[in-house]
């Protein structure tokens, strides 16, 4: 069976891959398994882009056109800062990987950098990671296909993104929301949305700046509240719970000042593969177990 059809059942809020910095490389091409366990860029280049990916906390990716494209020497190169506020993508082209590390990855954190061009349109990650697990080749290349036809320069086949078990997978930087089991029309519909400063709803696992249980927490009070891209910040509550059921909590807050304390709960569920050549194991999903509007943040 395949991994995302085992995974069929699985809610999707809370699952989204904990992301806040990207770096995306293209490659045409094969890609190997794992990007940096593989070295698909060549063993030097590999070693020292990750020392300084993991220092920066920065998620190297590989990218790609849709199709089959030829290699012209130059590379595209992505960098996004995907924070809960003032998220930004920058894009420059490259003719030597070296050039990498001519930048400054812990720029992430902070304002958009002088460097490359402003991408203000949101950029599209398909995962089409084949090496990785069939299902993101399988389900997802037809969906990039389809969206690079409207959308030819905002959307790149990725390597894993996380989560290969819900594709079609979709991230859309830089406001990191993430999608799966996505259809065409799904697909063309997140992205109309995040270009009229909305979120789609359908399909979504949250926003890769937060957490898991702060991925949840987002995505139940959109369920219950209209509200834009930006007008929800979530912060982890800290305090401990007593209930031995719950896993945790968190505090979603509305930019007008209202705001909810959600509480979520971990849920056994049949054992499964979590991807499509593993042995099935133990899984479980989160759930939201109350959700409480508290008094305004005044």
């Amino acid at each position: 069976m395949l991994c995302s059809a085992a995974a069929a059942d699985l809610p999707l809020p809370g699952t989204a891959a904990h992301v806040t910095g990207w770096l995306c490389i293209e490659q045409p091409g094969a890609w190997g398994r794992d990007v940096i366990g593989d070295q698909v860029l060549g063993p030097e280049i590999t070693a020292e882009l990750a020392a300084r990916t993991s220092a920066a906390k920065v998620r190297p990716m590989l990218i790609r056109r849709p199709g089959r494209n030829e290699f012209t020497g130059t590379r595209t190169v992505l960098l996004a800062s995907s924070r809960p506020e003032g998220s930004w993508c920058v894009r420059f082209e490259i003719t030597d990987l070296r050039q990498l590390f001519d930048i400054d990855l812990h720029l992430v954190d902070g304002p958009a950098p002088e460097i490359g061009v402003r991408v203000d349109d949101p950029v599209v990650l398909v995962c089409a990671h084949g090496k990785r697990d069939q299902c993101c080749a399988l389900f997802g290349r037809p969906i990039a296909a389809a969206l690079a036809a409207d959308y030819p320069d905002r959307v790149w086949e990725a390597s894993h993104t996380g989560g290969h078990r819900f594709a079609p997978a979709v991230v859309l930087l830089p406001s990191g929301l993430t999608y799966g089991r996505v259809d065409v029309p799904g697909a063309r519909a997140l992205l109309e949305a995040a270009d009229a400063g909305e979120v789609a709803m359908t399909g979504l696992r949250g926003r890769s700046c937060y957490p898991p249980i702060s991925q949840l927490a987002e995505v139940a009070v959109r369920e219950q509240i209209p509200a834009t891209a930006t007008d929800l910040t979530v912060h982890p509550d800290p305090a401990p719970t007593h209930d031995p059921t719950l896993a945790g909590a968190a505090v979603v807050t509305h930019r007008d000042g209202r705001r909810w304390h959600v509480t979520a709960r971990t849920i056994p569920a049949v054992p499964r593969q979590a991807s499509c050549a593993a042995a099935p194991k133990p899984a479980t999903y989160l759930e939201p177990a109350a959700i409480e509007q508290l008094p305004p943040d005044l």
